[in-house]
């Protein structure tokens, strides 16, 4: 931020405290009218002790996860979200743990750290069939790179959308046919448990489920019992309800899983979109562009 900022001309007041932690925020933002704000909670008790703020640009497109836009909205401070700054770097990272996860890199690897030569039979993906649930930037990247590696794609939508290579077509669909499905919602109320026990049970039984979207867009209690039962054959979760994962949840102890720490987004190149994008925000808010 100060290296971009400065090059841009630009004034950021940039705290560099390892841990902020959502009490700290007021004493922090008491003289701000403009607050940047990474992935910090940020409850609307403690924006109302800030008494200048009137604008939070929230560095990614999850704000809700941290705050709630629309209480902040009645006491008088907008939020802005950064769309489409990482939109690649999240696709490459769906897709390789499409591919991580067909092949059960992460099980092999574990095994032969310790000491086990397990080999396993993978799944080839050419010719198999991706599903994608929502389609905005990130979704149409993963097409790109699945339609090029000779996957079929199909896509479901709540509006209409057209991408070359794409069949877009009903949910019911892309659940039965999809060897691979690949979650690109953003969490709202009417997304939040979308993938449902219900639904989970008309996938394609052993299918792989890709999830660098949100953890709560997923239920995930249903996702657990139908990776134990073999219903959902691997998950590759970037993204759970509770981050960090606690060190005693039950995903830990299940073999088909790739997990991650919520990185999908964290390349250069992503990182330098979202802070130029942040500072267009800032500039349009302040007037100084």
């Amino acid at each position: 931020m100060e290296r971009r900022s400065g090059a841009q001309g630009v004034s950021i007041q940039v705290n560099r405290q390892p841990s902020i932690t959502p009490d700290a925020l007021p004493a922090l933002l008491a003289d701000a009218e403009i607050a940047i704000i990474d992935h910090t909670g940020f409850p609307t008790k403690n924006a109302r002790l800030c008494p200048r703020l009137k604008h939070v640009i929230f560095l990614g497109t999850g704000a809700r996860s941290y705050m709630s836009p629309e209480e902040l909205a009645e006491i008088g401070i907008s939020v802005d979200i950064i769309k489409n700054y990482g939109d690649t770097a999240v696709a490459e990272f769906a897709i390789a743990l499409m591919w991580a996860a067909a092949k059960s890199l992460a099980p092999m690897d574990r095994a032969v750290r310790a000491g086990n030569w397990l080999r396993t039979d993978g799944l080839q993906l050419t010719g198999k069939t991706l599903g994608l649930v929502g389609f905005g930037g990130i979704a149409g990247e993963v097409a790109r790179i699945a339609v090029g590696a000779g996957m079929k794609v199909l896509a479901w939508n709540r509006s209409p959308k057209s991408c070359p290579g794409v069949e877009f077509t009903d949910l019911d669909t892309v659940l039965a046919q999809s060897h691979v499905l690949s979650m690109h919602l953003l969490l709202n109320d009417e997304t939040r448990g979308f993938l449902s026990r219900a639904r989970i049970t008309q996938m394609r039984k052993g299918a792989i489920l890709i999830n660098t979207a949100r953890g709560a867009v997923v239920d995930e209690a249903a996702m657990i019992d139908a990776l134990k039962s073999g219903q959902i054959g691997h998950a590759g979760l970037d993204v759970f309800e509770v981050e960090p994962l606690p060190a005693n949840h039950p995903l830990i102890s299940l073999p088909n899983v790739t997990l991650t720490a919520h990185s999908a987004f964290r390349t250069q190149e992503a990182s330098e979109n979202l802070i130029d994008a942040a500072l267009a925000h800032y500039t349009r808010l302040t007037g100084t562009a």
